[in-house]
């Protein structure tokens, strides 16, 4: 009996991805603009420019669609090479200098993802659930910064490890950056000039 073998066009999957991150893009616009709960897959479909039933058979439901995005953003965040280059850091200073300029990075390249996200939290079926998926490997790098704070010279006696953890979210977690750059306005520039000062007047 012949070897019946499913043919996979080259083009056809190309054009199949394209259609994919069209579709993650759009809603990733309209999620941060209208937040999630005001979004509909009709809404999504019709930004895209394909039908409804594209957008299911394509990546899914709205909340598969926001998983995407959770997912895409941690993952173009580069937050692994980045805090590999911070751990390779010999002072508190530069660590600090770096960690400022690197979470920048992140969070403004990544800006209309996170925007999607927090909006989503009051309306989304598991909001705890999701924030932990979003900043669960974000607070982690944040806590690995905080150890090599303390080894390169990062006065003990004022906090621990996790409460420099924790400081380091406060003023480099997401909401952080969103309370100065988004509620009140500041440029990303002077965001990170004084966010990189308070740490370290704090810790150094």
């Amino acid at each position: 009996m012949p070897d019946k073998r499913v043919y996979v066009s080259p083009l056809r999957e190309k054009a199949a991805a394209q259609t994919r991150a069209l579709i993650l893009a759009e809603a990733e616009q309209l999620f941060a603009e209208r937040g999630y709960g005001r979004v509909t897959v009709a809404d999504i479909a019709a930004a895209a420019g394909v039908a409804s039933k594209t957008v299911f058979a394509s990546v899914g439901s709205k909340a598969d669609i926001l998983d995407r995005i959770v997912d895409k953003a941690v993952s173009l965040s580069g937050y692994q090479e980045a805090v590999a280059r911070i751990l390779a850091l010999p002072t508190p200073e530069a660590v600090l200098q770096a960690l400022a300029r690197g979470t920048r990075a992140g969070n403004e390249t990544q800006f209309k993802a996170q925007e999607a996200i927090l909006k989503a939290l009051p309306v989304h079926e598991n909001g705890p659930a999701l924030w932990e998926r979003a900043t669960a490997a974000y607070r982690g790098a944040l806590h690995d910064v905080a150890g090599h704070l303390r080894q390169v010279g990062a006065p003990p006696h004022r906090y621990s490890v996790q409460e420099t953890a924790d400081l380091l979210w406060l003023w480099f977690g997401p909401t952080g950056w969103r309370t100065l750059v988004v509620e009140n306005g500041w440029s990303w520039d002077r965001a990170e000039k004084v966010l990189c000062q308070t740490a370290r007047a704090a810790l150094c």
